[in-house]
Parts: structure tokens; sequence; C-alpha cells
């Protein structure tokens, strides 16, 4: 039964409240301003979720995905996203420029949610046509487009990946409808209520998401294992990727040396992340490296993870912000097979550095 969109309202404010019950709870033994970035992420996943709240399957619009201000369960800043909303029985055409990235892929998913989405449709860099001046265009429809909708097609979403997002050209893209429908949408105010009322229910669960999505790296840091279960594009993750995931536990002196052998793949990175999902400060701190801006020698990679760059010949440094706790994510896209897990051990920095 619905509703008024008072009572939705009210169901949202309970939710905040609930939310910031339970992370209250949840973060009795952190330090204070790990307690507070847990409210930033609270406020940086509503952000992220009020951005898709109102929106138009007859006439949909690309919505820009996990920027600093709405990072959200694991966001990976070497890429760009665009997302919407869909028809499985609507034409859309798609146009844009893939600027400098090194891959772009064009994923249509079924399911709703985290739980149940999975990736039904795609293409990629190997079979978009893109002209000389990075240009691109492609039409998704039930039949006959260059991208088959199936009949549960929910949603889409537009990546490029990055070797050097800073310094490379953006792309863009957009989404217009072939055949726009010949009356203005009507405005649905029982669906904007349900969607307000499940907004609040979906925040309230938020604090629950974080303490369980690290429990397992809770219970085993400075350690790392293969991420199946964002295998084949589960959760919206990119289908081609493969991920390994760990954590650090350090005290004050200490770093952790990620050491592995890179396979052959399309592009990489590792990544850095707080305990509530969210990627480190991207924006002013060095806490992701691709190809571009990591030291590769004989088919070696070796990260030392610490508060402060120890300056250790031959490594390269990720900023963990002096976090005590906190997560790293490696992705190998289209590897030529399974990466093998790096050592992983928690050295001093004397111990590091060696003698002087």
């Amino acid at each position: 039964m619905t509703g008024t969109a008072e009572d939705a309202w009210n169901a949202l404010a309970d939710g905040l409240r609930e939310a910031g019950r339970k992370l209250a709870e949840a973060t009795t033994k952190l330090d204070s301003a790990e307690r507070t970035d847990g409210y930033r992420a609270l406020l940086r996943a509503l952000n992220n979720q009020l951005g898709r709240l109102e929106t138009d399957t007859e006439r949909p619009e690309f919505a820009a995905f996990n920027g600093w201000r709405e990072k959200f369960f694991m966001d990976n800043p070497d890429c760009r996203y665009w997302i919407t909303d869909l028809r499985d029985d609507r034409r859309y055409r798609i146009t844009g420029d893939v600027g400098e990235s090194v891959f772009q892929s064009i994923t249509v998913y079924s399911g709703t949610g985290v739980a149940d989405a999975a990736a039904v449709a795609r293409i990629d860099t190997d079979d978009l046509v893109v002209d000389a001046d990075g240009g691109f265009a492609l039409t998704l429809a039930p039949h006959g487009g260059d991208l088959e909708l199936p009949g549960d097609a929910r949603s889409v979403w537009v990546r490029h990946l990055h070797n050097d997002i800073r310094r490379d050209r953006a792309g863009w893209c957009r989404i217009e409808p072939i055949d726009p429908p010949a009356e203005p949408t009507v405005r649905d105010d029982a669906q904007f209520t349900r969607d307000l009322s499940r907004l609040g229910k979906f925040v309230s669960r938020l604090p629950d998401a974080f303490q369980y999505a690290v429990a397992a790296d809770a219970a085993s840091p400075n350690s790392v294992r293969h991420w199946a279960a964002m295998a084949g594009g589960a959760a919206f993750t990119e289908p081609d990727i493969h991920y390994l995931r760990g954590a650090w536990q350090l005290e004050d002196g200490e770093a952790l040396v990620v050491e592995g052998e890179l396979p052959g793949c399309r592009h990489w990175n590792i990544l850095l992340y707080s305990r509530f999902l969210n990627s480190l400060d991207h924006r002013n701190r060095v806490v992701s490296r691709t190809t571009a801006n990591s030291t590769i020698i004989d088919g070696r990679y070796r990260f030392v993870l610490a508060g402060r760059d120890p300056g250790a010949p031959g490594y390269d440094w990720l900023d963990t912000e002096g976090r005590r706790f906190g997560l790293f994510v490696m992705r190998f896209l289209q590897a030529d097979a399974a990466p093998a897990l790096p050592s992983v051990r928690v050295v001093g920095f004397d111990a590091l550095l060696g003698p002087r």
C-alpha cells in the first residue's frame, strides 16, 4: 500500500536517524576521525542515490557516477562512469567521445540493486567503432540494435578506464530515445513516494552493510585474496576485471609491503579504501597506482602502504592517510590468466629502508 508523500518523507528522516544510531553504536571503539568518516560515507551514499531518485526511462539522461562527493561501495577514481535506467522495450542511441581513456565499455544490467545485478549485454573497445577524433555512436534496441536489450534490461553503464586520469583528456557520452513518446511523460507521484520511502530503508541499512562488507578483512588483515564475489559483472562491476582484495592493520612506524608479478592485462590499478568502502583522498594524495605512475621491474610491482613516504628505492608508495586499518583492491582488466596472489608483509620503516 502506497502512503502519502509526507509519510515517505518521514520514512526517509527515520531512516537517516536509524542510520546515525547504528553507525554510532558500531564505531564506539574507533577514534573521532574514523567515526566522522563514517558519517561522511553515509552522506556520500545518500548524495549518490539522490542523483538517481527521479529517472525518466522514456527520455533517459546519463548521470556521472561516483564523483568524490558521491563515493559509494568501492568507487574507482581511475574510471569515469555514466549510468541511467532504461526500458527493455525501447530503442536508444548513445553517442560520445572516448577522450584519452585506454578502455571503454557499455554494459547493460538486469536487477535493481547490488544483490541482484547481472551483466546481460555488453560492448567494449574491441567492438566499439571509434572515429579518428574519438567519437562513437551506437544503438540499443530489443531487436536489431548494435547492443540488443534483453527482456530483463534495467540500466546501462558506460565506463572509460584511464591510466592517467588527472592528465588525460576526459571523454563524454549522452543517451537519447530513438522513438520519443508522443506525449510528455506523466508525473508519477505514487512512484516518487515509493522511491522516497525505499531510500529511507536503504540508508538505514548502510551501517550494517559497512560492517558486513569488511568483516572478513577485519578478521584477517595484512593478507590478500581473490575477490571471486565480483566476478562476471556481479554488483554492477566490469565483467572483464579480475579482482584481488586485502586489508592492512598497522601500528605507528609500520608499513605494509605488497609485492607480486604483474600479469599480462589491458589495464590494472591498485587503490586504497576506508573501512566504509570509500576510496581515500585521491584528489590530494597518492592513493592509487596504475602503469602510468608505477615502477615495474622485471615484470614485478612493489608497493608500500604507509602513512608517510618511506622513500624506499624500488617501491611505490601508497598513502594510507595514517589510518590504522583500511582496504586495498587490485583490478586487472582482461588478464591473460588469473593473477597470482602477491606476497604481503608488515615491516618497520627501518627494515624497509635498510642500512644507510
